[in-house]
């Protein structure tokens, strides 16, 4: 019995810049639908860059209808102060979708590349051409930020086509 098309939505979290990305999923095939980034100003008072984070990320979703997110991952190896806003903005990003009934799937930085372009060690410019080559689009998505929300839509697609995941 073939399965029904499915839309993700793919998220690269940050405070500074969430990017976005919608993929449709049917059968082995896909399709590019649409990104963006949502930027906040670094002027701003936290409690207003998170909910404007939240607001945008609820139209996002309004707009576009998602059956399934993907979320990149927490990773840091240094800066702790800007990972703690990172965290941040994650869990308000969580909680925007769990208010639609979504729950995000999450995947981490290595696990996304490993699946764009077979190592956990890509480089980004790698990363960013397999998302171009596979949707079929003429340049790479632009911010970085979009692009990269684009390769986590499509490591869940890839890992949605095992078994235990729909």
């Amino acid at each position: 019995m073939p399965r029904a098309p499915v839309r993700v939505l793919g998220v690269d979290p940050g405070l500074a810049s969430v990017g976005w990305g919608v993929v449709d999923m049917d059968g082995a095939r896909l399709f590019y639908r649409g990104h963006g980034c949502i930027s906040t100003p670094a002027d701003a008072p936290l409690a207003e860059r998170l909910a404007s984070i939240r607001d945008s990320l609820v139209a996002v979703a309004d707009t576009w209808n998602p059956g399934q997110v993907a979320m990149e991952g927490l990773f840091f190896s240094r800066n702790v102060t800007s990972a703690l806003g990172v965290a941040e903005a994650r869990g308000v990003i969580r909680l925007a979708f769990r208010d639609r009934g979504l729950i995000p799937f999450e995947y981490l930085p290595n696990a996304v590349k490993q699946a764009a372009a077979g190592s956990a060690s890509a480089r980004k410019a790698d990363v960013q051409n397999f998302v171009r080559l596979v949707l079929g689009l003429g340049d790479v998505p632009k911010p970085d930020h979009a692009a990269d929300a684009l390769a986590v839509a499509l490591c869940h697609c890839q890992h949605m086509t095992l078994p235990g995941i729909r």
